[in-house]
């Protein structure tokens, strides 16, 4: 399965109910896992992007559902990668 890194920010809405965000995480595990995504590990950092996911998706479409479902909540704007293994890119240079 894929996996990609979710770059995202607090918006001011998010920011102000800052105290909410372990409910808000659980929430977004539960959409994920509604999804077939598989939460890896997340965040919250220090610099350009206040938190960091880790996510496997079974491909580009269920993981841009999965942003914009977030983001319609109003509490982040996110960036999404998609993160290849060092196998996957391993391949992809072999075939160079």
């Amino acid at each position: 399965m894929p996996t990609y890194v979710v770059l995202a920010n607090l918006t001011q809405q998010g920011i102000q109910a800052a105290k909410e965000i372990p409910e808000r995480r659980a929430a977004a595990k539960d959409a994920a896992k509604a999804l077939g995504i598989t939460w890896r590990e997340s965040w919250l950092t220090m610099g350009q992007y206040d938190v960091v996911v880790i996510l496997d998706a079974p491909d580009d479409e269920t993981i841009a559902r999965f942003a914009l479902q977030m983001g319609m909540r109003g509490n982040v704007s996110t960036q999404t990668l998609r993160a290849f293994s060092e196998a996957e890119s391993d391949a992809v240079i072999g075939s160079l």
